[in-house]
């Protein structure tokens, strides 16, 4: 089944594997996710994430604590292809009081919300994650 926004498809899948308790969930690969993955996996919120080429699949394997709980509370789309959200350097959300992360796109790519205003650059915000 194919989806017209892969973005919230990954979230979606991620969200579901998270409440199922899964050690890892398989989707298709695309430039777009894959920098979202290295920025979810330089903050911790994932453990790590496998490429295959050939078939053009992604395996995103979830980190948990000792007690089995996510490290991920929630994930939640913020701009959709019906519905984009532009903001500016200075509008960039504080997500739990810097304890979670806001994902943006602008014209220095794909970055979190912290080096996006260190950078003072501001895009698309694509997601928050807590």
């Amino acid at each position: 089944m194919s989806f017209n926004d892969p973005i919230s498809e990954l979230l979606t899948k991620m969200r579901n594997a998270k409440d199922a308790q899964h050690r890892y969930v398989d989707l298709s690969s695309s430039k777009m996710r894959l920098k979202i993955l290295e920025i979810l996996k330089q903050n911790g919120f994932i453990e790590n994430f496998l490429v295959n080429e050939e078939l053009r699949k992604i395996r995103i394997f979830l980190r948990y604590n000792r007690n089995r709980k996510s490290v991920m509370n929630g994930l939640k789309r913020v701009s959709s292809p019906g519905l984009r959200r532009y903001i500016g350097y200075q509008d960039i959300p504080r997500v739990f009081n810097g304890m979670g992360l806001a994902i943006l796109t602008s014209s220095k790519g794909v970055l979190d919300g912290e080096t996006a205003r260190n950078l003072k650059v501001g895009g698309e915000i694509l997601c928050t994650i807590w």
